[in-house]
């Protein structure tokens, strides 16, 4: 009996699997193809304004997180919520491949990762649906390790020779784009069979929109009050924009340096592989030390990744502004690039899937998706900023470097609100309800 229940349900398995369907998009999209295509087809005005596309994108979906979130609850809501923005990220990445202007592709970037943040912002709080508190580090980080080995590195190899067997062509990028949408779709359908929402709030359809304000408004209150709870959204808040930043932007700034386009791709690919078993060690540790130290951890991390990113850029600017050699200066650079590479790799999916089970650990199951949206409100309104920061700092200095240095903000912001809300980390678990 023991050794059953440590297996994966069918339900657990079906909720992962929706980890290894979208994480295509994470990699192809949003880190490693589309950045490059795009910075091919675009202007020098398209590259500094990508990144405010990107915080668009995000203050969007953070707006609209909190009255999704509370009207998710709501019995029977989560899942055609789900599908419903599945559908749109689908929808859109297409779009993402049939226009060859950039600007078409800055709104099929715009409106697809909207779809494909509403739809992630739903499967996360499936957490509490498909496993128990006690299973939820297990059941996260695997479905990040099975996204790294399946959703990306799978995929992302097929992209790869398709560029490689075309010769960077256009309409090899673009194959690359539908594979996306293909490889989504497919692995999304397990996951709509089988994952059913369990706890929920009642309320008849006529008073829906009224209850969901109210709810809103009463999730608030009690975040306020639990300190535990409000502590980690204000880290999160910090440290999640840097790891978002950092995927975004990783591509498009080695672009900008002159790095060779095929070797960040290929060393991306090394960061896939990579985190496949750092992700199951991140949540096996977490076991043994706890999930918010294991973060802090991963965030230590992440800030020399800052450091080491932005030496690779100044490498390459002072040789081009002394006059020196600036092949043996991209040389060095593109050697860093790998090994940033393989440092994100060992932390990028461990402090997401922490975050996500610990948060799932601490708030009412029966308002997971609320809380949640909240969650994802402070995360997409960081995120927000860490592109914006990235292009403003860019456009004012016109020094990619600096523009990647300033992303150092955030982790450090991140990494002061884990030290000061120890104490509330390890307090008992507040009231499970948000009423009072």
């Amino acid at each position: 009996m023991q050794e059953k229940k440590k297996r994966f349900s069918k339900v657990e398995r079906a909720w992962i699997l929706y980890d290894w369907a979208n994480s295509i998009y994470a990699t192809n999209i949003m880190a490693a193809i589309f950045p490059i295509y795009f910075a091919m087809a675009a202007t020098e005005t398209g590259d500094k304004i990508y990144g405010f596309a990107v915080s668009a994108a995000n203050l969007i979906v953070a707006l609209l997180s909190p009255l999704l979130g509370a009207i998710g609850d709501f019995r029977g809501m989560k899942k055609k919520l789900f599908a419903a923005f599945l559908l749109i990220g689908l929808g859109f990445t297409v779009t993402m491949a049939v226009f060859d202007s950039w600007q078409m592709m800055l709104v099929g970037l715009v409106i697809s990762r909207i779809g494909f943040s509403g739809s992630c912002l739903f499967y996360d709080s499936f957490l509490t649906d498909v496993t128990t508190p006690e299973r939820m580090d297990k059941v996260s980080a695997w479905g990040y390790a099975m996204g790294y080995i399946g959703g990306s590195t799978i995929p992302f190899v097929l992209s790869i020779a398709i560029l490689l067997l075309m010769g960077q062509s256009v309409l090899s990028y673009k194959i690359s784009i539908l594979l996306v949408v293909v490889w989504w779709a497919v692995f999304s359908i397990p996951f709509l069979r089988n994952v059913e929402q369990v706890y929920c709030v009642d309320e008849p359809p006529r008073h829906l929109a009224r209850a969901a304000f109210s709810n809103m408004a009463k999730t608030f209150r009690a975040i306020l009050k639990d300190k535990r709870i409000l502590c980690f959204i204000v880290a999160y808040f910090f440290y999640i924009d840097g790891v978002d930043t950092v995927i975004s932007m990783a591509t498009n700034y080695g672009t900008t340096l002159g790095l060779g386009t095929i070797g960040m791709i290929l060393a991306l690919l090394v960061t896939q592989i990579v985190a496949v078993p750092f992700s199951i060690l991140f949540g096996n540790l977490a076991k043994k030390v706890g999930a918010i130290r294991m973060i802090a951890v991963a965030v230590s991390v992440y800030f020399v990744i800052t450091i080491l990113g932005f030496v690779m850029g100044f490498n390459i600017e002072r040789a081009e502004l002394a006059g020196g050699d600036v092949e043996a200066a991209i040389r060095t650079s593109t050697v860093l690039f790998w090994v940033l590479a393989t440092l994100v790799g060992t932390v990028q999916g461990g402090i997401q899937a922490l975050s996500r089970s610990y948060f799932g650990q601490i708030i009412p199951p029966e308002r997971s998706n609320e809380y949640f949206g909240f969650l994802d409100i402070f995360g997409k309104f960081s995120c927000v900023i860490g592109p914006a920061l990235y292009s403003l700092v860019y456009t004012l200095t016109n020094r990619p470097s600096f523009s990647i240095l300033s992303v150092i903000l955030l982790f450090l912001g991140g990494g002061i609100a884990l030290v000061c809300g120890r104490k509330h980390f390890a307090a008992p678990q507040a009231a499970e309800t948000v009423e009072g």
